[in-house]
Parts: C-alpha cells; structure tokens; sequence
C-alpha cells in the first residue's frame, strides 16, 4: 500500500520526446461517492463497475522544450482545438505538479475523444482524466524504468482523483474500491483500488443507459459535494456507504442477485435524497426517470428478471444485468423505456478492465 510521498518523482532522466496513446473507461458507481475534504477526498467510501465501450482515447505527444519555468501544452478535442477546456487542465496540471515534475519539461499536444456521444449525459471527466493519467506515467516509466506496474496504475489512479474523484474508479476494472473501508484490503482514500474476484453470475455484467436527459444539470457535481458540508443526514449517509460497501463485498463474492439489487437501488435513490435534502435543495431526476424506474419494478415483478436500476448524479438510468438475461432486457428497453428517453437514445456496455494502451 502505498502512501502520498511514495508518489513524488524525484528521480527520472529527461528524453527528448515520447508520444503514448492510452484509453481509459467511465464507471458507475455503485456504493456513491457523495461529499470530500480538500484535495478531492472522499468523505465515504465507494464502490464501482468499471465499463468498457464507453471510453476516453487520448494521445499525448510529450516534446522537450527549453522554456521549464511553466505548462506548455494543446488540447485537442477530436481533432479540433477546445480551448474551454484549458483552464480544467491548468488546475490539474498544478495539483500534480509536486508529483510529476517532469511535465514542465515538455510542451504537451494533447488530442482526445469519446467513443460515446458528446453531451450524452454519461460523465466524460472520468475516463479522460484517466487516459489523461496513464498517458502521463507511461511517459514517467520511459523517465525512471525502474517503477513497477502495480506503482504505474496506483499513482496514474493517484493522478487522476486530483483531476476528478471519481476518475481513480478508471484505472483498473473491473469492480474497484476508492475510500478506506476496513473490510477493503489495501483501500485507500488516496487512489482506487480492484476488488478482486467475484461470482461468475457477475462476469460480463451489462450495463444499459438510457438517456432520459442531456441537457446540462442545474446543479453541477461540484456543488453537490459541497452541499454534504452541512447537511443534515452527513454523518448517517457516510455510516451507511461503509456498510454498503461492506454488505456489497459479500454479494459480490456470494453471487446472491437479490440483495444485489436491493443494495444498488438503495444507494441510487439515497445519492437523491441527499439532493433534496440538502440546503438549498434540488432535483437532479425527471418525470421520465420515475417512469422507468416504476417500469423497471413492475417488469422484475411480473418475470422475476434479476434487473436493477442505478442513477448517477442526474437524469439518466443504467440498467444493470447478468448477461444471460440480454435478450430479455433489451427486448423490454426496445417496447417500452426507449419511449421514455431522449430522442430515443440509449447505449448498451457491460464491465471491462479498466485502461489500456491504445
């Protein structure tokens, strides 16, 4: 286990240049991570599926300069510059600078995409701040050859929470653990971390998510943290993510699909509860949301299907099951919830490994 000092590059040796292509996953949570302290802290543990179709890839050219009194760097976004996205990195790039200090010896051309659609309503900030990470720390095993693959993919996880928590999930798949939870071996609120092994009933778990909003959310992720400072129910919300966490352990090893689902739908309307119940308030699901989760209750009602529903900070619902019942799944999402999402729009993915060289 590693600790944050073990994280800064003091030894490494220049090379001119590198380029790397890498692409890391988004995740869903499943236990939620809701709250931090500075430095992108989970206040509770969590709990996620790593996905595999909806990924970030992203190349980095690292070319050396002379100029190492500041970043240098482009950003492309399919091709074309994004400038709005610039300032994100700036920040990034000056939370890890302690950690790689190497960076400001390069002139960075940063180019990314999405193999799912812009604006779809799944997070895109943690599969590219991922890509982004492991991008970084391959180029760091070119500096220093001497680190191991186990330190690569925790501090690439490291590097990546300070750009967006919940990118720690995306390192490695397929099930990962962020957050000290004394039933985690090795979990740490510093990086994520895999489960381990799980039930085969679990193996190629689908994912199905259907895009019931895309617009922008009223109330960013940011602020919603922020909200958890003072809320009311703080202290029983994070009591009950470790216990989550540690029921959650059980049911994955154990393979038992109906406390499964009674877990994951539990945290999903929790992560709304503690919307509005916060002060000031506010409701992140739409009527078609409720439309879905009510049909989704009913389905599993009348044919026992092991289906579950779970919701991330907004509109959109992911459908979660085991893959012998794909068929079935889609067949109900294809005569009855496509009619509830957005121009019809959903997108079928299942667990994954988390990142790779692309």
């Amino acid at each position: 286990m590693f600790v944050e000092n073990d994280f800064v590059c003091a030894d490494f040796k220049i090379i001119p240049t590198f380029t790397v292509s890498c692409k890391a996953p988004s995740n869903i949570a499943l236990v939620k991570y809701w709250g931090k302290f500075e430095h992108q802290l989970p206040a509770n543990p969590s709990l996620s599926f790593t996905l595999d179709n909806c990924h970030t890839a992203t190349q980095i050219q690292f070319k050396q300069k002379e100029n190492t009194s500041d970043f240098s760097f482009d950003f492309l976004f399919e091709g074309k510059p994004k400038e709005s996205f610039k300032p994100k990195l700036v920040g990034f790039f000056k939370r890890i600078e302690k950690y790689c200090p190497y960076l400001k010896n390069y002139h960075l051309v940063i180019d990314s995409k999405n193999t799912f659609p812009h604006s779809s309503g799944i997070a895109s900030s943690a599969s590219a701040m991922a890509a982004m990470s492991r991008a970084i720390m391959e180029l760091e095993k070119q500096l220093n050859p001497t680190i191991t693959n186990d330190f690569l993919f925790e501090k690439a996880s490291f590097l990546a929470r300070l750009g967006s928590g919940s990118a720690c999930r995306s390192l490695k798949g397929e099930v990962v653990v962020w957050g000290k939870n004394k039933r985690v071996e090795g979990s740490s609120d510093l990086y994520g971390v895999p489960f381990g092994e799980m039930h085969s009933v679990f193996n190629n778990y689908q994912d199905t998510i259907l895009l019931v909003d895309k617009g922008e959310k009223q109330v960013s992720s940011t602020v919603g943290h922020q909200l958890m400072e003072n809320h009311p129910f703080a202290k029983e919300r994070f009591a009950q993510a470790h216990e989550n966490i540690e029921k959650l352990k059980t049911v994955l090893q154990n393979g038992d699909l109906d406390e499964f689902i009674a877990i994951v739908e539990s945290e999903a309307l929790t992560l709304h509860a503690m919307m509005m119940t916060s002060s000031p308030y506010f409701i992140l699901m739409k009527p078609n949301t409720l439309e879905i989760i009510n049909a989704i209750w009913a389905f599993r009602a009348e044919t026992k299907t092991p289906l579950c529903f779970t919701l991330d900070a907004g509109a959109n619902v992911h459908l979660l099951y085991p893959t012998n019942v794909k068929e079935t799944v889609i067949q109900f999402v294809k005569t009855k919830l496509v009619a509830y999402c957005q121009n019809g729009q959903y997108i079928c993915d299942e667990l994954g490994t988390g990142s790779a060289l692309h």
